[in-house]
């Protein structure tokens, strides 16, 4: 019947893409970081940073909310880096915890360190924009109450603002400082593999998806033409880097800009952060596809079609598992069976590929992180547990950012930072 040709063709198409569509930009990923790597990175110097012309002030903005446990020695830590000239705001928003207390403290010691204090939790965007408001730095970096900034740090990323007066932001490289459990040793894998893998991909085919909100780099002045942080976005750091990129600012990465980070080590806080993210992609997806449609913002069409591609993804592996469920239990029609969630030869390829993907990214990164080859082998678990948590955080994501009411303000959630908390 020409209705069952229909579906059996759709419901081919759908699992053909569900198995190949990983593949596919597995090698869109390996051939632009390679070139990255080939065009930029592999002839600069890792053993100190480069020596500027100028040392203009930068802003080091701290927003906190509950790290009464952390913030301390992210304080310390900032005060020891090796630029000349910074100021340090972190902001109070509202924690129930000891952070005011510990940070107060610590300003009587610190005379770069300056503290805001807000009475209640009013979001990650909020502390930016005050923190923003009341600088002094023409550059603003901007890390999380949690995270251990390397000392060079700083330095490299103002190199990119002083040599690029277009350059409206440099987003770092993070790396995972927690490793006490499955989940934190196979980030480490995943933030070498496949997140700087990506970075470097595409900045190489136009335009970065995102900063990274753990540690990033602003000119004051992008920041203020594109009207600061917005507070209703779920994600502000992915939102603010569209907003920049589709004002025309570029955004750089820089890998020497090491930041310590800690991941989440329990399934349930993974699920959340990554339901976080896939829900602030889809916002963005949501609210700038007019904008992305001018001519005019082409650059971002790349990564546009790139998260539109990763949905459909998530949906047509959902739709594969669900047929390879059902059809384990009742009997259905030929064109309706999936035989194996991973086919024999599929899967060979795509372990080749994802370990060929890993092994490109070891050369690359281990300039940045010494020893890190020894977690190549727990990298193998991340398509058993990621990618089935990332396929349905970006399905759910995807619905909770259509449904999402105008105009609601995103708050503060206290993160999941590792199961020796």
């Amino acid at each position: 019947m020409a209705s069952e040709s229909v579906i059996a063709f759709i419901t081919e198409q759908l699992i053909a893409y569900s198995y190949y569509y990983p593949l596919f930009m597995a090698y869109i990923w390996m051939i632009g970081g390679l070139y990255y790597y080939l065009h930029w990175e592999r002839r600069s110097r890792v053993d100190s940073p480069p020596k500027l012309d100028s040392y203009p002030l930068v802003s080091v903005l701290v927003p906190c909310y509950n790290e009464e446990r952390h913030v301390k020695e992210t304080i310390e830590y900032l005060v020891r880096n090796n630029y000349p000239n910074f100021e340090i705001i972190a902001v109070n928003d509202g924690s129930t915890d000891r952070t005011g207390e510990i940070l107060r403290e610590l300003q009587k010691s610190y005379e770069e360190l300056r503290v805001v204090e807000l009475e209640q939790n009013s979001g990650k965007a909020t502390g930016l924009n005050v923190a923003t408001l009341v600088s002094r730095g023409e550059f603003l970096v901007c890390i999380d109450g949690d995270a251990i900034l390397d000392p060079d740090a700083i330095t490299w990323m103002v190199s990119h603002f002083l040599s690029g007066p277009r350059v409206g932001a440099v987003t770092g490289n993070p790396r995972i400082r927690n490793r006490t459990s499955l989940l934190g040793k196979i980030q480490v894998g995943e933030f070498s593999a496949i997140v700087g893998m990506i970075k470097r991909a595409q900045r190489i085919y136009g335009r970065i998806f995102t900063v990274s909100g753990v540690i990033a780099a602003f000119r004051k002045s992008a920041v203020t033409r594109v009207g600061y942080w917005h507070t209703d976005m779920v994600t502000e750091d992915i939102d603010i880097s569209w907003r920049l990129e589709l004002d025309h600012w570029d955004i750089r990465f820089e890998p020497n800009a090491v930041c310590w980070m800690l991941a989440p080590e329990t399934l349930k806080g993974l699920w959340r952060q990554r339901l976080r993210w896939a829900q602030g992609g889809a916002e963005v997806l949501k609210k700038y596809f007019k904008s992305v449609l001018d001519y005019k913002s082409r650059r971002m069409w790349g990564i546009y079609l790139e998260y539109l591609l990763s949905l459909i993804w998530a949906y047509a592996a959902i739709i594969t598992i669900v047929l390879w469920i059902v059809g384990s239990i009742f009997d259905l029609p030929d064109y309706l069976r999936v035989p194996s969630l991973i086919p024999s030869v599929y899967g060979t390829f795509l372990g080749i590929t994802f370990l060929l993907q890993f092994a490109i990214s070891l050369v690359i990164d281990s300039r940045y992180e010494k020893g890190v080859a020894r977690h190549y082998y727990w990298i193998i678990w991340y398509p058993f547990v990621f990618w089935i948590i990332n396929v349905f955080t970006t399905a759910v994501g995807f619905v909770k950012a259509v449904t999402k009411k105008p105009g609601k303000k995103a708050v503060w959630e206290s993160p999941d930072r590792g199961i020796g908390e």
